[in-house]
């Protein structure tokens, strides 16, 4: 694996784009204590670089979501299926960073050792993520000294360690100030420019707006669209929708 190809804003191995999916999403079911968090949700993302926003109401199971198709917990029923060339893994950032507590340099380190990425290569590759996450300035820093937005950054950095071949951030800006919102938010469009797959949970419709290439609508554990961005924020098709984009709130 020549180093000229580990790079973490052009990543190598990604699907080709084209017709069919990424990833399916069939009737999946999620209970607790008696109660349904999601019930029979279905879709599907294609295997097209881009973003797609997933939006709803808190308590909807945005991120209840995101955590089944990450694998960190499993459905009661229904199915998650990739598709067969489907090269992994799953990279995520959550809400609020997890960081080692060691400089932002010794953190990607750890996540290139972790990642099997050989000796040799760990150097160029460690310069082109600080570079792409702008940590540059303070790769020998303590991580969790870093201000939120940095932190944040970090974690997206340590997220492209492998190649991951779908992203998912779980509302990533949600405790950041504009700025840091901005610049989190140019990392990920970037990142979608250079062939990334990424879904993202936010509650911000203007952030949406911004930068969706496609939403998907959940309410009360249920999907009522999918649809492209431009179409969503237009027309809403669901009655629940079209009186969420106008700040309605949903019970």
């Amino acid at each position: 694996m020549p180093e000229s190809n580990i790079l973490p804003l052009k990543p190598k191995g990604r699907q080709e784009a084209g017709a069919g999916f990424l990833i399916s999403v069939d009737a999946l079911g999620y209970r607790r204590g008696g109660r349904s968090l999601l019930d029979a949700v279905s879709f599907e993302l294609s295997r097209d670089p881009g973003i797609t926003v997933l939006l709803g109401p808190n308590g909807a199971g945005k991120s209840l979501l995101l955590r089944l198709i990450g694998g960190l917990i499993r459905p009661d029923s229904g199915t998650i299926r990739f598709s067969p060339d489907f090269r992994g893994p799953i990279g995520m950032v959550f809400q609020k960073p997890v960081l080692l507590r060691r400089s932002v340099r010794a953190n990607l380190l750890h996540a290139l050792a972790i990642a099997r990425i050989p000796r040799r290569e760990r150097t160029g590759m460690l310069a082109r993520l600080l570079v792409a996450a702008d940590l540059t300035h303070c790769a020998e820093s303590p991580a969790r000294a870093l201000s939120g937005g940095e932190q944040q950054r970090l974690a997206m950095a340590r997220a492209l360690v492998g190649d991951p071949g779908l992203l998912l951030l779980d509302e990533p800006t949600a405790s950041l100030d504009p700025a840091a919102t901005a610049a989190f938010e140019a990392l990920v469009c970037k990142v979608a420019g250079e062939g990334a797959r990424i879904l993202l949970v936010t509650h911000d419709l203007h952030q949406a707006r911004r930068i969706a290439d496609d939403v998907l609508f959940l309410h009360k554990g249920r999907i009522f669209e999918h649809t492209p961005a431009t179409t969503f924020f237009r027309a809403p098709a669901s009655g629940e929708a079209d009186a969420y984009c106008k700040g309605t709130l949903l019970t």
